[in-house]
């Protein structure tokens, strides 16, 4: 029997880092934990419309950075910076709300993805945006992959899509590849990411993996 792993924990402290990083923290694992997978949670939804890449999370003794890597920083930061202080300001509620730890200082950091069509998180979401707009899945497909393939610094990409396509009765799936997706070979920076649609019939799941090519320890 074959066993799927996930492309990221395949390659961590190989090729990836954890997205939470903590240090001198004390024995608070569980409180700590749960508060950074509610946080990621509330700050998914809450920036769902922003191709929001990751959100890493750094906790020290004093402070909790929270870091927001995103291909629309503008959108999210605001004018004069308004945007960053009022999610500031509702991360904070949030934390207070739920009873979760919050007598650090809690500091916020936007970062841009400088290349949104080699980042599959924002790929899957460029691709739930096509389908939630009700546009044709093999023209979005198409279209993604494209897009995708036509950046220099990708190598292979490969789009899966399941479920009612098209409104069909029976659920099915349907995938578009180009290029090669070496998943077992440690040292290929392939990136990967889960996302779904949200449409009248029901929920179109995303899946989407981009060969980045191989990195070599210098």
């Amino acid at each position: 029997m074959t066993h799927t792993v996930h492309p990221y924990s395949h390659r961590l402290g190989i090729l990836r880092g954890w997205k939470s990083r903590w240090f001198g923290v004390g024995k608070q694992y569980q409180v700590y934990l749960k508060a950074d997978v509610l946080l990621r949670e509330y700050l998914e939804k809450k920036l769902r419309q922003f191709h929001v890449s990751s959100i890493e999370i750094e906790r020290g003794e004093k402070t909790t950075k929270v870091i927001i890597k995103t291909s629309r920083p503008g959108l999210i930061i605001g004018r004069s910076g308004e945007g960053a202080v009022t999610l500031k300001k509702d991360i904070e509620k949030f934390l207070q709300k739920n009873k979760l730890i919050s007598s650090t200082e809690l500091k916020i950091e936007i970062d841009e993805v400088r290349s949104p069509e080699s980042d599959a998180s924002i790929v899957a979401q460029m691709v739930r945006d096509g389908l939630e707009k009700r546009m044709p899945f093999r023209r979005v497909l198409k279209q993604t992959v494209d897009k995708v393939i036509a950046n220099r610094n990708v190598e292979g990409v490969r789009i899966l899509i399941s479920g009612r396509l098209g409104g069909a009765e029976m659920a099915r799936k349907e995938q578009i590849k180009k290029g090669r997706i070496p998943l077992q070979t440690f040292r290929a920076d392939i990136d990967f990411s889960k996302e779904i649609a949200k449409l009248p019939y029901g929920v179109i799941g995303i899946k989407v993996w981009i060969y980045r090519g191989d990195i070599f320890d210098k």
